[in-house]
């Protein structure tokens, strides 16, 4: 008698074949909308951290400069020459005693420091000139801080419709098939959430960064509202002695 013939798999009906259920599998599995969504959001977590790492090394670079400008600044033996050994304001706090050294050397040149009345008018008129030179660098160092912001709070809802697109797609399928089983069902489910989590992934290190960059970033704008101080008070010492 022949041996009865060994069987190695019996589909029944109704079953699937085994997806690939890794990220990439997923990602794979996804339609046309669902993996521009993906890619979407991870190139807007690659932009983000480079944007992070690029924050991270000026705003590291602004603090070092400002603390060597402030030495330098009260240890010149005067104003006139710290203001000619700079040649080209290198940071923020630079541009802003060189603003202010410009204005008050103007008024020095055309005589408008010989009378109380002038000086205060052009004390008013550098502190003005502070203000303004503090306005524009530090509306420089904020630059790309509103698109953290927007990926934080925006990032979250693109994942969210991913996942509710890719929900609704695979219970579209799930009703052609006819078929609730864990095999039919899960695929679609992880495929939607996927998009969630990529969503978080780029959210998450943008909420951090923003809140991190803006205390920074304050801390810094108060150390020029500082230097903007004494650097008037010198002045205003100055005007007094001659």
């Amino acid at each position: 008698m022949e041996p009865l013939p060994v069987v190695d798999a019996v589909k029944l009906a109704g079953s699937v074949a085994p997806l690939d259920m890794s990220l990439f599998g997923l990602f794979g599995h996804a339609d046309m909308i669902g993996k521009v969504v993906m890619i979407g959001l991870l190139c807007i977590s690659v932009f983000t951290w480079a944007l992070i790492f690029d924050k991270i090394s000026k705003i590291s670079r602004l603090k070092n400069r400002a603390e060597f400008f402030e030495e330098r600044f009260w240890s010149a033996g005067s104003l006139d020459m710290l203001y000619e050994k700079i040649k080209r304001p290198a940071d923020p706090m630079q541009a802003v005693f060189v603003a202010g050294m410009k204005e008050w050397r103007n008024a020095n040149d055309k005589g408008l420091l010989a009378t109380p009345q002038g000086r205060t008018s052009i004390q008013n008129r550098i502190d003005r000139v502070l203000q303004v030179t503090i306005g524009r660098e530090m509306a420089l160092i904020e630059t790309w801080m509103t698109f953290l912001a927007s990926v934080s709070s925006v990032a979250p809802f693109i994942g969210l419709f991913g996942t509710v697109w890719g929900i609704m797609r695979s219970f579209i399928g799930i009703a052609a098939a006819q078929n609730t089983s864990l095999a039919v069902v899960a695929p679609g489910i992880a495929e939607a959430l996927l998009a969630t989590a990529i969503g978080l992934v780029a959210a998450i290190p943008a909420t951090a960064a923003y809140n991190k960059f803006s205390t920074e970033i304050g801390r810094y704008g108060a150390r020029l509202e500082n230097f903007a101080n004494d650097f008037m008070a010198t002045l205003s010492r100055n005007m007094e002695e001659n």
